[in-house]
C-alpha cells in the first residue's frame, strides 16, 4: 500500500472540560450561545458523568486502527478540537496525499456524515476517499451481534430496543436515508439471531421547537409494558453523553420510577472486533477505488 495513504477518523466531538461546554454548544448552534438555563442543564449533565470520554475514545479507536492497518491515522472532530480541518492539516504535515475519511458513525444523514464530508472536502485538496457510513457492512453487523450475544448470555430480557440519536423529522421529507439505514441494520442483526421481541426507537432528541424523529425510547418502553428491557444503541460506537447520561442516568431514573429493569449492551469503544470491522471497512473502501 502507498506510504502516502492515511486515515482520518471523525467523530462529533465533546467539550474537553466544563469550561469548554459553552463554546462547544455555541459551535453546535452555529455561533448562537446557549441560554444560561440551557448551559446550566448541560453542565449538570456533564458533571453527572464526570465529563465525556469521547475524544479520548476516538483517539484510542484511531490508534488501534492504525496498528491493525499499518496506516497512519489521524483524528478530527465536528464540533471540538481537534477539528476536522486540524486532522486534515496534521495528515498533510505527515506527508499524506491520499486520505481515507472515516466517520465513526454507521448511518448516513446529511446533518451528520454529510456535514463531516463537507468539512473534510473544504479542508483537503489531495485525493480523498470518503466512507459514507457502514450500516450494512457484514463486519459491523457481526460486531453488533457479538455485543448482543454477551448481554443475552447474562440474562434474556422481555423486550429488546435498538436505538439511535433522533434528528429533526424534516430530514425524511428531504429524502434522507438515516431512518431506513437504521432499520436495515436492525433487521440484518436480527436476521440470524434468536432475539427477544425487538423494536426500534430514537433517543436523545433536542428541544428545538420542531418535531424530531420518534418514537422516543422511554415512551416506547412504557407503551410496551415490558418490565425487563435490553437497549442496544446501534447508532453509537462509543461512550459519550448520550450513552453515559441519557441511558445510564436518565433511563435508569425512569426505570426506578416505573418498576422496569433496563440494561444496555456494552459500547464498542476500542473493542478488538470493532477495530477489526473498521479495518475491513477501510480495506473495502480502498478496493472500490483501486
Amino acid at each position: 500500500m502507498s506510504a502516502d495513504t492515511g486515515i482520518l477518523c471523525m467523530a462529533y466531538g465533546s467539550p474537553a472540560s466544563e469550561a469548554d461546554i459553552a463554546a462547544y454548544y455555541t459551535h453546535i448552534r452555529g455561533g448562537r450561545p446557549p441560554s444560561p438555563e440551557a448551559l446550566a442543564e448541560l453542565s449538570a449533565r456533564y458533571r453527572a458523568i464526570g465529563g465525556s470520554p469521547l475524544t479520548e475514545i476516538t483517539r484510542a479507536q484511531a490508534s488501534a486502527l492504525s496498528a491493525h492497518t499499518r496506516l497512519p491515522t489521524f483524528v478530527g472532530m465536528k464540533h471540538a478540537s481537534p477539528f476536522i480541518a486540524d486532522g486534515a492539516a496534521d495528515a498533510r504535515k505527515h506527508g499524506i496525499r491520499r486520505l481515507i475519511g472515516l466517520p465513526l458513525a454507521p448511518h448516513y444523514a446529511r446533518m451528520s456524515l454529510g456535514s463531516y464530508q463537507r468539512s473534510l472536502q473544504d479542508a483537503w485538496d489531495g485525493e480523498l476517499i470518503f466512507v459514507p457510513g457502514f450500516h450494512d457492512h457484514p463486519a459491523f453487523i457481526g460486531a453488533v451481534q457479538q455485543l448482543l450475544r454477551e448481554s443475552l448470555a447474562e440474562a434474556r430480557p422481555g423486550r429488546l430496543f435498538f436505538t439511535a440519536h433522533s434528528l429533526p423529522e424534516r430530514i425524511i421529507a428531504e429524502g434522507d436515508p438515516y431512518r431506513e439505514q437504521l432499520l436495515a441494520s436492525c433487521r440484518l442483526v436480527a436476521s440470524n439471531m434468536d432475539l427477544p421481541k425487538w423494536e426500534f426507537a430514537f433517543q436523545s432528541a433536542s428541544h428545538t421547537g420542531e418535531p424530531w424523529l420518534g418514537p422516543d425510547l422511554l415512551e416506547a418502553v412504557e407503551r410496551s409494558g415490558a418490565k425487563d428491557v435490553l437497549v442496544c444503541p446501534i447508532g453509537f460506537v462509543a461512550d459519550h453523553l448520550e450513552i453515559l447520561y441519557d441511558l445510564d442516568v436518565e433511563a435508569q431514573a425512569f426505570a426506578r420510577t416505573n418498576g422496569v429493569r433496563i440494561r444496555r449492551t456494552e459500547s464498542f469503544n476500542a473493542r478488538p472486533e470493532f477495530v477489526d470491522a473498521l479495518a475491513r471497512i477501510v480495506s473495502d473502501a480502498l478496493v472500490r477505488v483501486a
